[in-house]
């Protein structure tokens, strides 16, 4: 395996890969001090964190042009300025089973993966895209060019040839999840939706509720409604992942995880249903100019009033004499009686009058339009919101997903173009621009009447620090901090909860969440989406019954291994018409996933099924063996 990148995701991915699926990894990264592109510089990155990471590295390996590529045990790190094509070969492209192209520039990602796939046609590609759209048509491109290059290939190999992921889309239904109290923890990839939800604990022989089955068993009780969930780093007590019913049925005081519902999602709202629906009038004028165009209407109204009991004219007719003189295009009343004559002086001086209102209800006007694709302020009555902080990669999935959800969003941002102020703007979300550390930013932002605030931005310094001032203006309020260091977050959210003990803090790692799905894919999976268990993980992948004796010939429930992995749902469609790729059907229905099967269903090698597993029983189950030799 081959991972290009010298970040947290890549660092992780490699560890994962290395000590979890027991792959040789070689990480190819940048030399020290050297970067494709400007970061914010965060202690600890670079190669010495990555060999840090991998642990028991063989040797660090040193670009040498022109010599023969080094030889790798368990892992490696490669330096080279970039991913080129000297670089790849070097770093065993053309042998390795998949590589992993992480560099946040998109650019250089695509680069490497059209000159690794001219290098070895069978490789498993993986590629850290943020354009989805982009990453739609790479994928189609390369796949294309796997089949020319190689007739040989079948159709399950192409159909895991190329994968393009997205760390902040792997993350953010997690992040989102974790700020809104009582709502399910989701996992969305495209078209499907698994949905689980917490449930209290349960007295001994007392089911744990409505649903498909239980994923796990938490360590938070009624007694400790945290538990030890908090931070990224795994600690001696924890929870139990996908237990069986006689571990649930004997559990006493554990809160739960089910897995309640699972359904397709259609299209995504248009943007007008995802934020005001109309345009107000009264966003649209001044109260000022609404009361000017009330007094006028009023003025003229009594004008045509008095117009009846002077000229005994019927009402009709008077109001519209009366407009007429307002507007100035009557004739002069010289040979009218006096009252007719003091009449229509008055309506030429409403007339007057109303000329200005209107010229100030035109620019107003034209003002709203305009301000309409700029930001909006946050309303005075807003409560129970989310203080998004951060418009990022990460910010911007996160705010697109709560908004789905119907949850009412303020966003603060210190950069004016930043990545997600446009989608700020067509969802018509309040924004904040301005610096989270400065007094009455988050004042702005109504944080004293938040139901949570979410800090993600890319500075860890920048997140505690609002994190601690929004908890002296709110001691209860929920916080959810997006940290880099797993030693950090874990010394930071033991402090917070011991503060406050009565509010809820989280600490998340992008990575974290992250790199368990990269790490699927590159084994050959499709790993449809992951939903966090307090500190650890739950992957759900759709996986051939055929080649795996674990499954194939099995019941359902013989097929089950508690706390490794968990069949959920059976796809009845046959295997001509599949989808190919389950996490690719947006806006389409299949209705082909049964998933309340029977647990004596015996599995056939022609089906392909959906399950829920541990990243180590993923790696026992779908592992494969140890390349010897070259």
């Amino acid at each position: 395996m081959v991972v290009c990148g010298d970040d947290a995701l890549a660092h992780r991915l490699a560890a994962e890969l290395r000590d979890v699926y027991r792959e040789r990894v070689t990480l190819l990264v940048p030399p020290a001090g050297e970067s494709l592109r400007p970061t914010i510089s965060v202690p600890g990155r670079g190669p010495a964190r990555a060999t840090a990471l991998l642990g028991r590295v063989s040797a660090v390996l040193t670009r040498a042009p022109g010599g023969r590529p080094p030889e790798v045990t368990d892992a490696g790190v490669l330096e080279a300025p970039e991913p080129d094509e000297t670089a790849l070969a070097e770093a065993g492209v053309e042998r390795a089973a998949a590589l992993a192209l992480l560099h946040e520039d998109d650019e250089t990602n695509i680069r490497a993966a059209l000159i690794a796939r001219r290098l070895n046609p069978r490789l498993r590609l993986v590629i850290r895209l943020y354009n989805r759209k982009l990453g739609q048509h790479l994928a189609e491109l390369l796949d294309q060019a796997a089949a020319v290059a190689d007739p040989t290939l079948d159709a399950a190999e192409l159909d895991a040839a190329t994968t393009v992921l997205s760390d902040a889309d792997t993350a953010a239904p997690a992040l989102a999840a974790t700020a809104i109290a009582g709502t399910s923890k989701v996992v969305q990839a495209d078209g499907l939706l698994l949905r689980a939800v917490e449930r209290a604990s349960s007295g001994p022989g007392e089911p744990a509720g409505p649903g498909l089955c239980t994923l796990a068993l938490l360590s938070s009780t009624a007694s400790d409604p945290a538990g030890v969930e908090g931070s990224d780093s795994s600690g001696a007590e924890g929870p139990l992942l996908l237990p069986d019913d006689a571990t649930v049925a004997a559990a006493t005081g554990r809160n739960t995880v089910v897995l309640e519902a699972v359904s397709h999602t259609g299209p995504g709202l248009p943007p007008g249903r995802l934020g005001d629906r109309m345009l107000p009038l009264a966003s649209l004028f001044s109260r000022r100019l609404l009361w000017a165009v009330a007094g006028l209407g009023a003025a003229v109204l009594a004008l045509a009033v008095a117009s009846v009991l002077t000229t005994g004219d019927s009402p009709l007719h008077a109001v519209y004499l009366t407009l007429l003189d307002v507007f100035a295009i009557n004739d002069p009343a010289v040979e009218a009686p006096v009252g007719r004559q003091l009449l229509q002086l008055l309506s030429g001086l409403a007339g007057l009058l109303l000329l200005p209102v209107l010229v100030a209800g035109v620019l107003e006007a034209l003002g709203s339009f305009r301000s309409a694709s700029a930001v909006r302020r946050p309303p005075r009555g807003l409560s129970g919101h989310v203080v998004l902080l951060g418009l990022g990669k990460i910010g911007t999935r996160v705010l697109a997903r709560l908004r789905a959800l119907d949850i009412p969003v303020v966003c603060v941002e210190e950069d004016p173009a930043a990545r997600g102020l446009p989608l700020a703007r067509r969802l018509r979300v309040p924004v904040v621009i301005g610096d989270v550390t400065q007094e009455g930013v988050l004042e702005s932002a109504k944080v004293h009447r938040a139901r949570a605030l979410l800090a993600l931005t890319s500075s860890d310094t920048t997140n505690l620090e609002a994190a601690l001032y929004a908890r002296t203006v709110k001691p209860d309020l929920r916080v959810v901090l997006r940290l880099y260091d797993d030693d950090f977050a874990t010394a930071v959210y033991r402090t917070l909860r011991a503060a406050h003990p009565q509010a809820l803090t989280r600490s998340r790692s992008v990575s974290h969440l992250a790199a368990p799905a990269f790490a699927g894919a590159m084994m050959g999976r499709q790993v449809l989406g992951a939903i966090p268990v307090e500190r650890r993980v739950l992957l759900f992948a759709a996986v051939e019954v055929a080649g795996h004796p674990q499954l194939e010939g099995r019941t359902v429930a013989e097929a089950f291994r508690a706390g490794a992995w968990r069949v959920l749902a059976l796809d009845t469609a046959d295997p001509g018409d599949r989808v190919d790729d389950l996490a690719a059907t947006r806006g389409r229905r299949s209705g082909n996933l049964v998933w309340d099967l029977h647990p004596g269903y015996v599995l056939r090698p022609q089906d392909r099924v959906v399950l829920a597993a541990t990243r180590r029983g993923l790696a026992e189950l779908l592992g494969r063996r140890r390349s010897v030799g070259p």
